[in-house]
């Protein structure tokens, strides 16, 4: 019978922790419909999402295409497929690795720290003192980053595609010693616009979902240094299951379009 309980407030408190997550969404996109955050609430929150998180995601871009370029040259070779390397490489890239790593990165480096910020700021009660004030918070706080996470997150992408490409052509080419003409022959024979659309698009959905559950996690952050450090964890770890998620479900949309569009398979021969 304990144990029946247990399950049944497990559940309860999960349904309860829905439930409230899409009010706090709900009245975020409320106030990104109503009115949007002055500049120097948004500027800021550009630079700290887009600029600072540049150089940690074409680091990791560019060693992603080094990596898929040694572990898959050796099985391509077996089958003496070698010269085929950049499309499977680039096509991987825009459309997984690169959005999938690109919202990693900014979930671990920017939607932790917002997640610590926005929960030190409910244990001193300044979000309190902002309502007191009569300024929202969920206006000045949570918008400004959401647009910063929306916006940016698709540059970054696009930093970290480019990086991995380039990191996946440098060790083709010039360690691997393959064919610089194979290799981007094959790679604009495979990846197609629709392929980086594929990318872009997930990262859109991506950003989102890591403004909203790290914004959420600060806002509902218990008192307390342990409070704040569980709702940084629980931002990154929420984050990245909400990433795999968008990632399988999208995957799966956009694979069916692709195939409503191109039923003879373009590209895949």
């Amino acid at each position: 019978m304990d144990q029946v309980c247990r399950w049944g407030e497990l559940v309860i408190d999960s349904i309860t922790a829905v439930g409230d997550f899409t009010l706090f969404m709900i009245r975020t996109l409320r106030w990104l419909l109503t009115r949007l955050p002055r500049g120097e609430t948004l500027w800021p929150n550009f630079y700290e999402v887009g600029v600072k998180s540049l150089p940690v995601v074409a680091l990791t871009g560019t060693f992603i295409g080094m990596v898929l370029a040694v572990q898959s040259y050796f099985q391509f070779r077996q089958l003496g497929l070698e010269t085929r390397l950049g499309g499977v490489i680039n096509m991987t890239l825009v459309r997984e690795l690169g959005p999938v790593l690109a919202a990693t990165m900014l979930a671990g480096r920017v939607g932790s720290a917002m997640a610590a910020e926005l929960g030190t700021m409910r244990v001193t009660e300044q979000i309190d003192a902002l309502s007191a004030m009569g300024a929202n918070p969920v206006h000045y706080l949570v918008v400004p980053r959401f647009l910063a996470c929306l916006f940016l997150i698709p540059t970054l992408t696009i930093m970290a595609d480019f990086m991995g490409v380039a990191g996946g052509h440098f060790y083709s080419v010039y360690i691997l010693e393959i064919d610089i003409h194979h290799y981007w022959h094959n790679s604009k024979i495979f990846v197609s616009q629709f392929d980086l659309f594929v990318g872009l698009f997930k990262s859109i959905f991506f950003g989102s979902a890591i403004a909203m559950v790290s914004c959420y996690q600060g806002f509902n952050c218990t008192a307390g240094a342990e409070g704040v450090g569980r709702a940084s964890t629980s931002a990154f770890v929420h984050s990245f299951v909400m990433i795999l998620i968008i990632d399988l479900s999208l995957g799966i949309v956009l694979d069916w379009v692709y195939f409503l569009m191109y039923p003879e398979g373009v590209g895949l021969l």
